[in-house]
């Protein structure tokens, strides 16, 4: 592979990877507003708390404060849930592009033909 080309691939990855982050970021502060905002309204809790529990659930570290009523109850375990698939896509989201370039680099894409 001559030089140009492998600069070219190399720009293309570095474009896809600051893409997909950025996708990551968006991703995880709608989520951290959906958190805050149910917490906040929910449990009720000050917005600092709110932005703690969220944000521990979408680490994946799990809620700090003890939940009063059924409905504040059934919105962490929903949000749970769902922190769970964000966490495990924004993974997937920033990693598919090293693999796409793995694949592509090592010609491992065209393995079938």
């Amino acid at each position: 592979m001559s030089k140009q080309a492998e600069e070219a691939l190399r720009q293309r990855l570095t474009a896809r990877l600051f893409r997909n982050a950025q996708v990551a970021v968006a991703v995880i502060a709608v989520s951290l507003a959906i958190g805050m905002a149910g917490y906040h309204w929910l449990a009720p809790m000050s917005w600092i708390d709110a932005f703690l529990n969220a944000a521990m659930l979408l680490g994946g570290m799990g809620p700090v404060d003890t939940l009063t009523n059924d409905g504040a109850k059934l919105f962490a375990g929903f949000y749970a849930l769902y922190c769970g698939v964000v966490f495990i896509a924004t993974a997937g989201l920033l990693i598919a592009p090293l693999g796409a370039h793995i694949l592509h680099k090592y010609h491992l894409d065209q393995a079938g033909k």
